[in-house]
């Protein structure tokens, strides 16, 4: 009898501590910070690279403007008290198994394990990321501009349970806007594009060396058509370099070409994109060879993917990390019918020619939906180049906010990893210049987001009490061009 009461005993005991264990897991929370006193340690291995050490850094400059206590950097085990993990050294304390595989240079884990928090990713930028996920998701905290934030004051801080594992599924990321270059916006918004101003202790950048049209900076007419005319377009009979392109079936122009993007590529060690791409004009060869290669596949692409193909085939025993980049860009737009990209090609196809005013999934973009359709299905490594303001008027009206949200959905859902979105580049003082910089950052990093939601977002946080009124504005300039049938084209003359 007495055994079977000890048994019984025994049992409740152990069910007990399994509840309390469980309910410890599932209800507590980690106090961070109470009535502007710190409660936890942020710590830090001691082998962190440089963008963790200023994620670190970041992570405690920001916990002191919202919970005006003043965070320690440890050394891990800094046992004794809770622990916000900043790296995967440091997320190793709490749990000896962590690993980054899978998440690739960006992705991210936020994870809650005891009183502990985990905020690390794949290395060069994934913990800076997991950093400013976690303040912006979970605490509050907005960078709308270069100079605008808003960063709440909450002096008591604490979280409930975490498990997040997520990798973006755009690998490159643009927003190609004057006021994002900025290197913090840039980092804290998760753009990681050529043009951001991102240095290594920001976690770097994609570098591009030659960022496009780059036939003519690789072959100067200057420096060779005199000597070699065959090795340029030949248009109506006559070899020429005036607006014209490369003769692509011409093997000594394309062994010069190597020779000087090598160069090029040994004095920018740090490129991990180069292009090979056509200039920004017509005016493709037409000599029997190019024609017949080009009629073979159905489109001009064809025979540009066979050049680029061998020129990455040629190039990537010396650069095995280096992708050469080429466009699908007016007559290149339609993809081949035979030929497809190597693993190590990048194809970005541009939109150029679309209405901005209705989706691309809409029936007025069906060239462009079918081209996306056909190069989705050839190209691993398919990037966008997108267009996002009028380029003959910055200042005036543009009413494309509605489509931004759906045209990312799309880009993805067709096997896009990367996009490039071209805006106002030049300078300050675009129409709602920062609105879509901000929008187009969050839709670049998930794709899933609603897009009106964070135009919503963005109008109350930035504007404040004026908002209602800029809602009002957009309302009635979007009713316009939807109201007209307006192409709304990125090269409108008047809007």
């Amino acid at each position: 009898m007495m055994l079977r009461k000890t048994r019984i005993l025994v049992l409740f005991a152990v069910l007990s501590l399994i509840a309390g264990y469980a309910q410890a897991e599932t209800n507590d929370t980690v106090t961070i910070a109470q009535n502007g006193e710190a409660k936890a340690v942020i710590v830090l291995a001691a082998d962190a690279t440089e963008p963790e050490r200023h994620a670190a850094t970041e992570l405690t400059g920001f916990l002191r403007q919202i919970t005006g206590a003043k965070f320690e950097i440890q050394a891990p085990p800094a046992a004794g008290q809770s622990r916000l993990l900043v790296g995967p050294g440091a997320a190793k304390s709490a749990k000896a198994d962590f690993s980054t595989d899978g998440l690739g240079s960006d992705g991210i884990v936020i994870r809650t394990v005891g009183d502990d928090l985990i905020l690390a990713g794949g290395r060069p930028r994934g913990t800076l990321y997991a950093v400013y996920t976690f303040l912006e998701e979970h605490i509050g905290c907005r960078w709308w501009s270069s100079k605008a934030s808003s960063i709440p004051v909450k002096p008591t801080l604490e979280i409930g349970r975490l498990n997040i594992r997520y990798m973006p599924p755009l690998e490159y990321r643009e927003t190609f806007w004057f006021d994002s270059f900025d290197g913090n916006w840039s980092v804290r918004n998760k753009s990681n594009g050529n043009s951001e101003r991102l240095d290594a202790k920001r976690g770097g950048k994609h570098i591009y060396q030659g960022f496009v049209h780059t036939f003519f900076p690789l072959i100067p007419p200057d420096k060779y058509f005199e000597d070699h005319p065959e090795w340029f377009s030949k248009i109506k009979g006559k070899r020429s370099h005036e607006r014209t392109q490369l003769c692509l079936t011409n093997e000594e122009m394309r062994a010069e070409l190597i020779k000087n993007l090598k160069e090029r590529l040994r004095n920018n060690p740090a490129a991990t994109i180069a292009s090979v791409s056509q200039n920004d004009w017509h005016g493709n060869c037409q000599c029997s060879k190019c024609v017949a290669i080009e009629k073979e596949e159905g489109s001009p692409s064809g025979l540009m993917l066979r050049f680029v193909n061998a020129v990455s085939e040629d190039i990537e025993e010396e650069f095995p990390n280096v992708a050469i980049s080429t466009l699908a860009y007016q007559y290149t737009r339609k993809p081949p019918k035979i030929t497809k990209p190597r693993p190590n090609v990048i194809v970005r196809l541009c939109s150029i020619e679309c209405s901005f005013s209705k989706p691309l999934a809409d029936e007025r973009n069906k060239k462009f939906r079918d081209d996306i359709v056909g190069w989705s299905k050839i190209c691993n490594r398919l990037y966008i180049w997108d267009y996002t303001t009028n380029f003959r008027h910055y200042i005036m009206p543009h009413p494309n906010l509605l489509v931004l949200g759906p045209n990312v959905k799309f880009f993805v859902d067709h096997n896009v990893k990367g996009l490039f979105e071209q805006g106002a580049y030049t300078s300050n003082g675009a129409e709602m210049a920062e609105l879509r910089a901000w929008v187009l950052a969050k839709l670049l990093w998930n794709p899933a987001l609603d897009g009106q939601e964070l135009i919503d977002e963005f109008i109350a946080g930035y504007y404040g009490p004026a908002g209602l009124h800029i809602k009002d504005y957009l309302q009635i300039t979007h009713n316009a061009v939807e109201a007209s049938g307006d192409h709304l084209g990125c090269f409108s003359q008047h809007t």
